[in-house]
């Protein structure tokens, strides 16, 4: 019984994963969408192209500049959003 409980444990892990801290100036699509709750992959590359086009984020309010992406998602992830940028040298 408790060889079954830890497997039915093991293979339901994926679905209570957390979302974790993601820099949104430095991320991929996909690293976007899997750790930002309610972005999916098409709001992701969204962030990515409005990055590209704009230039890095300055604070996590600065997401709600792309299309698609409400002051409700920045809210639910604000913990999780990094915006610092790579000092050049």
């Amino acid at each position: 019984m408790k060889t079954a409980k830890f497997f039915l444990a093991f293979m339901l892990w994926p679905v209570f994963a957390f979302a974790g801290p993601v820099n949104v100036n430095t991320a991929d699509a996909e690293t976007i969408s899997e750790e930002l709750k309610g972005v999916g992959l098409a709001k992701a590359q969204a962030i990515v192209e409005y990055r590209k086009k704009h230039g890095p984020f300055r604070s996590a309010d600065d997401l709600s500049l792309v299309k698609g992406i409400g002051e409700r998602t920045v809210e639910l992830n604000r913990s999780d959003i990094q915006v610092s940028v790579a000092k050049k040298r």
